[in-house]
């Protein structure tokens, strides 16, 4: 019975070449860069930890990254997904605002097809972008809706129809 150091010791070199080039690029591919992101203003936000612990492993099926800044997130290879927290919290604004799985997110598609969806009425606000050619934003906002409800919410977006006017025929200016 021969041991098995004994056939590497007979092993052509260039067997050992090409199997040390092949052990080298087997490591290498687990060892994908970390994603360039630049933290929020407010990233130090201690609610800000309690959401980047729970963000989920995977956002409309895309596989977490990586990143290289305080209170962000990433998902897929390239990534499709981005969230920053810590981001300036909203003013009211005519931008439509969508409730998903309870989280009131405002909708920018001024880049479409990247879209820029930033929470409303949670301090510190939380903004996720999207490339809806590559992932559903619906998908992505239901799937970082758990991490996103450890901010508790302070407001509600509204719209028209929830504004009260004066019935007496009186206005008031602001």
């Amino acid at each position: 019975m021969s041991h098995p150091f004994l056939l590497l010791r007979f092993a052509p070199r260039r067997f050992i070449a090409v199997a040390t080039v092949l052990a080298s690029s087997l490591l290498l591919a687990g060892c994908a860069a970390a994603v360039p992101l630049t933290p929020a203003a407010d990233a130090t936000n201690v609610a800000c930890a309690d959401v980047i612990v729970h963000l989920p492993s995977t956002v409309a099926d895309e596989y977490s990254r990586e990143t290289n800044a305080q209170a962000t997130g990433a998902w897929g290879d390239p990534a499709a997904v981005l969230l920053h927290c810590g981001v300036p919290v909203p003013t009211p604004t005519t931008l439509p605002c969508l409730n998903i799985n309870g989280i009131d997110w405002i909708e920018d598609d001024s880049d479409a097809p990247t879209y820029r969806y930033t929470t409303y009425g949670r301090d510190p606000a939380i903004e996720v972008v999207i490339d809806s050619e590559a992932v559903s934003g619906s998908t992505a906002l239901v799937d970082v809706a758990n991490a996103v409800g450890y901010v508790p919410a302070t407001g509600a977006c509204v719209g028209a129809e929830d504004v009260q006017l004066p019935t007496d025929g009186a206005t008031t200016a602001p």
